[in-house]
């Protein structure tokens, strides 16, 4: 594949990388070209970025072509921009987010985390128009556009699409996760399951995401936000953020548990990925509730519950991408969030330089760190 891509540029700006050449091994730091933007492209130099479970799992085993530039939680300034760019202007403050086509149907109504070439436009590593990369070294190809941003560098090339500019005053370091991570957890609750006034939520697995459903879940004023998550740190972290009840799924049965304290519940938000806990949510939901999806099975898992489960209750399963979030639209909406307190992202994130992203990715895969935020020396 990568002899076919053309590699070579009329003109560049130099930056260092963290290049992912192996499944499983460290990241490498190194030096690398990274193209003048294209017409509805976007050169930013970036301050910091966020590290996603999504990342890690690329890393260690997605399928993603390699050598490849990681990263889709950028936030930085911009530095050049393509003639076909509004709305932006150099030396802007930008946040980048997912890439979408911004012609299907599906992105034409407002629903890009739904566009029809998803998985092309942010796991590819190249350019769906011509296969190129806007990455190289030394003339040879290193693949970049993931999910349009490839931020795991000093600079990145993003779309129009999934830029998004943001207040000059605001801390960058800390709004970087809104780019995927927050406005999937958050974007569950209010986007996508639209969580009424009131109603009983349930988050299994209190991770980034997991806590950024339990602050939207406040936000919407839901009744009952239930967590339960194995990690006591985070339990208690749940409930100094909104949560009502926290439970340890290794105390007991949590299924039991949960229905002594509240009944049931309306809602169920899934961050695991694992079929035990999904059926434990569906076993917690009442009529006419909904599970949501986010967290990824093994790839031959099937739905650990039957359709007599879900059908005689009238439950709903949705799977989530990207919390059915427009970024132009609602990174607006959680930075007013963030504004009025209500989104106190500060309490997720722990700041590393660069130079030691793979101490931040051990702190994610091990957990100790909840929210690893690499920032860049100016």
């Amino acid at each position: 594949m990568a002899a076919s891509i053309p590699a070579t540029h009329p003109q560049s700006t130099r930056a260092r990388a963290a290049i992912a050449r192996s499944q499983g091994a460290p990241l490498t730091i190194e030096e690398i070209d990274v193209a003048v933007p294209r017409a509805d492209e976007v050169l930013v130099r970036l301050v910091a970025t966020g590290i996603c479970h999504t990342d890690l799992v690329c890393l260690h085993g997605f399928p993603v072509p390699m050598p490849i530039v990681l990263g889709h939680e950028g936030a930085g300034v911009v530095e050049a921009l393509g003639a076909d760019v509004k709305g932006l202007a150099v030396g802007d403050h930008v946040l980048l987010s997912f890439n979408s086509c911004g012609a299907c149907a599906n992105c034409a109504d407002h629903e890009p985390a739904y566009c029809h070439q998803f998985m092309g436009r942010n796991f590819a590593g190249v350019r769906l128009e011509d296969g190129s990369s806007p990455l190289s070294q030394n003339g040879s190809v290193v693949h970049g556009e993931f999910f349009g941003q490839s931020s795991f560098a000093t600079f990145a090339v993003s779309r129009a699409v999934n830029t998004v500019k943001v207040d000059k005053a605001l801390p960058l370091a800390t709004l970087a996760p809104l780019g995927c991570g927050i406005q999937t957890g958050a974007g569950a609750v209010l986007n996508a399951l639209k969580v009424k006034k009131g109603r009983a939520i349930g988050v299994f697995g209190a991770g980034a995401v997991g806590l950024s459903a339990v602050m939207a879940g406040r936000i919407a004023d839901a009744g009952a936000i239930v967590v339960v998550e194995p990690n006591a740190q985070r339990r208690a972290l749940a409930l100094a953020l909104g949560a009502s009840h926290a439970f340890d799924p290794q105390a007991g049965d949590v299924v039991a548990a949960v229905k002594a304290a509240i009944g049931g519940l309306d809602y169920a938000f899934d961050t695991t990925g694992i079929p035990a806990v999904m059926k434990s949510a569906v076993d917690l939901l009442l009529p006419n509730g909904t599970l949501g999806v986010i967290g990824i099975p093994p790839p031959d898992a099937p739905f650990p519950f039957s359709i007599m489960d879900i059908y005689t209750r009238g439950i709903g399963v949705k799977c989530i991408v990207e919390g059915d979030s427009d970024p132009h639209e609602f990174i607006p909406r959680l930075i007013g969030f963030y504004r009025e307190g209500r989104l106190p992202l500060e309490k997720l994130i722990r700041e590393f330089p660069f130079e030691r992203i793979n101490d931040a990715f051990a702190a994610a895969a091990d957990g100790s760190v909840i929210k690893p935020i690499l920032t860049f020396r100016q």
